[in-house]
This record gives structure tokens, C-alpha cells and sequence, in this order.
């Protein structure tokens, strides 16, 4: 882990301002809808409170927005949001307003300032994002109080760290070119070219060549600088996020794609394990699976996650844990991020035809590479695309789509109908597919 001083902020600013980050042509315009998904405050919301809160008037800080690519997709992602971006980085800033300017983005607006420096803007924020930043910032905890104080009391906040043992290799790189004096002052083209000569000097079974070079990404200016030159990077583990966040009084949420770091998937029967493990591994809190979890396999290079403020909501009721009066009276969204052209082609195409449908590319909280989705299912989905739905209204529509057992030739009835629909959507919820509101006497 690097060491940082309150100095090396200058140094970071020079950097962003010399190379705005990130070096994307200000008419990419983002349209993934998995990229999309991670920039809906839709999502953590849910997870947090178990609502389906609307885009409109919200407003979204994005913390180190650079040159402002994340701030056009917050803006794409939360239609009818208003987007307000600081960076430290003058030149960064000005990328930004002409980047949102240009894709025709008005309700925004953009401030040279530092995240210490948040409450002299004088608003308060519904969802906060700060990605790529806090790992930059000399005291950590500070960082984290400063957007704690300009949260509402139901906001939430996306940020994340640099995982010291996933980068360790590119740590050590950084001491390496600090040794050498090519970072002691803002490091170019000159820099650069040095360490793109030193790495290729080295044999190839040097290790610090095996485990950070790329040799695909030569040619990538941008790669050296956030990598092997890259000014105040500094590394965290889990249990120093935990820390972090309890000192600042936030309370974790979520990492943001949480399947991705289920300890269960890392051993071979998870059904199966030997004696002690089997016996110990349930009763580890949520930190120590996280930790075990980057100590078994570190190989995510950011600690990504949502936190808001302590005790604000108790812990939501897994859909699974919902009684019959619940799903009764529940109302079920289609993901707003879903509710796009090509989405709800696809799903029309596919209760039509009928065909599967393959859901894992639009869905980012899903590890199967390959996700299909029977024709049937899908059309009990469609009345989803226009607007939310009662769970009654489902099963009716169940029932309509799905009139006799085809096996039996039964007539569906409304409990087989209803039993159906809820194990189908208590299965597509907990992908993503579809968010559910428990009835309000369940609430």
C-alpha cells in the first residue's frame, strides 16, 4: 500500500489535468445496458428499502467526475435526475460540461472542488457517486464523512477502494518508478516511454513482468498512467473498509455485484465440505466472508459498494421469507434498465415466436455466461413493458397465457397459477430481472 500525504493531491491534480481520465471521445454516447444498470440508483434503493423509487428530481452527485463520462451515463441511467459533478481537475471539468452539453444533458452542473469540500456547495444529494476517486484521497474516513454530510437521510453512496492484495504487483511497480525519479514531478510522454522500455527490458519470467504487464496495451498512454505512474494510489483491504465505514458512521449495503463474491463459489462441493469448514463458514459474519473471500481468490481490483447513513432502514424481508398476504397485495416492476428498445423487442420476439430468450447479456447481477428464458415465462412478463403490475394481475395473465396443464390437460386454476408466478419471480428477482414491493400491511 502506497503511502499518501495531503501533497500528493497537487501532484493527482497536475496528473487530471495534464491526462483527463477517462480518454473516451466526447461523442461516445453509452448504451450497454449492463454498464448502464451499475449507474441506476434504482438498484441499491431497492436493496436497501425494498421500493421502486423514481429517476425524476432526483439529484445525483457524481464525486471526481473526471471528464465526465460516468456523469453521462448517471445522466442516461436516472432519466429526469439533475447531475452535479465535481473534480479537482479544471480541464476535467470543462471535458465534462461540453460532454453533457453535447449529448444534449441541461439539468446539470459541474465545480473545480474537492471532496473534502463538498459542503460549500450548500445541496444535499439523493445517490452519490464516487467512483475511481476515494482510493486517492489522503484520509479516507474523512473523505467518507464529507459525502455523508451532503446525504439525505434515505441517500445512498457508490464508491469504492483499490484492493491491496488484488494490486499488490502494481504497488510495488509504483515504488519501483518512484525510485527511479520518474514520478517526482507530473509524469508524461518521456516517463512513459521509460517505463515501457524498463518493463520490456526485463526478462519475461521476472515476476513483476509476469504479473502486470500486457503487452496488448503497449500503445495505451492512459494504461501507464493508472497503472505503473499512477500519483497517490493507495490500496485497502476489507476489514479497512469495514473500518473506514464505521468510523464515518455509514453503514455498507452491498458490494455492487454482489455474485461475485460468494465465498460458496470458490470450493469445488460447496454442498460437500470437509468437516470444519462446513461447520465454521456459516457462522462468519458478512465482513469475514468478504475478507476470506479476497484472501482465497483476490481478484477483483476495486472493493465496489453501496453504504448510506447508520439505521436508516432495517433490513429488508427476503422475497423468499414473504407470506401469502404479501405476495397477494405485492406489485411487481420489470427493471427500469430493461425498459429499453432492443429489451422489449427481444422479449416480444420471443413470447411470439416462440423462442428462449438469452437475459445474462443485459444483466449485471448474474455470473451464468449463458442465461436463458423460456418463451412461456417470458410471456407472462409482457404486461411489464407498459407499467408495473398487481401480483393478481399476473396470475391472471398466467392463467391466460398458460390455460391447461400440458401435460395433464387440466384447466389452470388461480392457486396452481399463483404458486407458478411467485416461484418464477422470486427466481428472476434475485438476478435483477424484475424488483418486487411487498404489499403494504406487509411492510
Amino acid at each position: 500500500m502506497n503511502e499518501q500525504t495531503p501533497d500528493s493531491i497537487e501532484k493527482i491534480r497536475q496528473q487530471f489535468d495534464s491526462a483527463p481520465y477517462p480518454r473516451i471521445p466526447l461523442d461516445n454516447y453509452p448504451k450497454n445496458v449492463k454498464f448502464l444498470s451499475i449507474h441506476n440508483l434504482i438498484t441499491p434503493y431497492y436493496l436497501r428499502y425494498q421500493k421502486v423509487v423514481k429517476n425524476e428530481g432526483k439529484v445525483i452527485l457524481d464525486a471526481g467526475c473526471g471528464s465526465g463520462f460516468k456523469s453521462l451515463a448517471l445522466a442516461i441511467a436516472n432519466p429526469g435526475a439533475q447531475i452535479i459533478g465535481i473534480d479537482l481537475s479544471e480541464a476535467s471539468i470543462k471535458l465534462a460540461e461540453q460532454r453533457l452539453k453535447y449529448h444534449g444533458f441541461q439539468n446539470t452542473e459541474f465545480h473545480v472542488l474537492g471532496i473534502e469540500d463538498l459542503p460549500k456547495l450548500g445541496k444535499e444529494f439523493d445517490y452519490i457517486n464516487c467512483d475511481e476517486v476515494l482510493y486517492l484521497i489522503p484520509d479516507l474516513v474523512a473523505g467518507l464523512r464529507a459525502m455523508k454530510s451532503v446525504l439525505k437521510p434515505e441517500g445512498i453512496i457508490r464508491t469504492n477502494l483499490h484492493s491491496s492484495i488484488q494490486r499488490h504487483s502494481y504497488f510495488t511497480a509504483q515504488q519501483v518508478f518512484k525510485l527511479m525519479g520518474f514520478m517526482d514531478e507530473n509524469p508524461g510522454e518521456l516517463e512513459i516511454e521509460l517505463v515501457r522500455e524498463t518493463i520490456e527490458a526485463l526478462k519475461d519470467d521476472v515476476v513483476l513482468k509476469v504479473r502486470t504487464w500486457k503487452p496488448e496495451l503497449r500503445e495505451n498512454e492512459e494504461w501507464y498512467l493508472m497503472n505503473y505512474l499512477f500519483q497517490g494510489d493507495t490500496g485497502y483491504t476489507i476489514p479497512e473498509m469495514f473500518a473506514a465505514l464505521k468510523s464515518a458512521d455509514l453503514e455498507f449495503i452491498s458490494m455492487i455485484r454482489w455474485p461475485w463474491w460468494d465465498v460458496m463459489d470458490l470450493f469445488k462441493e460447496p454442498e460437500d465440505l470437509p468437516v470444519f469448514l462446513g461447520m465454521s463458514l456459516p457462522g462468519l459474519s458478512l465482513e469475514e466472508r468478504l475478507h476470506l473471500y479476497e484472501l482465497l481468490n483476490p481478484v477483483h481490483r476495486l472493493l465496489d459498494f453501496w453504504c448510506g447513513h447508520s439505521n436508516a432502514a432495517p433490513s429488508p424481508v427476503l422475497v423468499t421469507d414473504w407470506l401469502d398476504e404479501d405476495w397477494s397485495g405485492a406489485e411487481v416492476h420489470l427493471h427500469p434498465n430493461l425498459k429499453v428498445p432492443e429489451v422489449k423487442q427481444e422479449m416480444l420476439d420471443s413470447a411470439s415466436q416462440p423462442q428462449a430468450m438469452e437475459i445474462a447479456k443485459y444483466l449485471n447481477f448474474t455470473k451464468e455466461p449463458l442465461l436463458l428464458m423460456d418463451s412461456t415465462v417470458i410471456s407472462g412478463l409482457i404486461p411489464l413493458l407498459e407499467k408495473s403490475q398487481s401480483m393478481s394481475s399476473l396470475v391472471k395473465h398466467w392463467c391466460q397465457v398458460r390455460p391447461v396443464n400440458p401435460v395433464t390437460l387440466e384447466p389452470t386454476d388461480e392457486m396452481t397459477a399463483f404458486e407458478t408466478v411467485k416461484q418464477m419471480l422470486i427466481t428472476l428477482e434475485q438476478i435483477g430481472f424484475v424488483l418486487l414491493e411487498r404489499s403494504p400491511q406487509g411492510s
